[in-house]
């Protein structure tokens, strides 16, 4: 799966909890959850939805590592093989 695919995966995560959000004005350099305004719980749905939609399990302990958009393409990408 490349970068776009993963980075449009962990968007519709997003937009499953928080709809409302301007992802056209997503930063991708900055915090998801302030950006978002998500709360943990949202954000643990974030992760079960890119579960769901790309079959990796994300540990808790790296939920840090994901908290930018880049970040998150980062580290997916490197758990998928990308």
């Amino acid at each position: 799966m490349n970068p776009s695919a993963i980075r449009q995966a962990v968007i519709d995560a997003l937009s499953s909890v928080a709809p409302e959000g301007d992802y056209d004005r997503l930063r991708p350099d900055r915090g998801l959850r302030e950006q978002l305004d998500i709360d943990s719980y949202d954000f643990l749905t974030v992760m079960v939805r890119l579960h769901e939609s790309l079959g990796v399990d994300v540990p808790e302990a790296d939920y840090g590592k994901l908290a930018t958009l880049d970040e998150a393409v980062v580290y997916l990408a490197a758990r998928l093989g990308a």
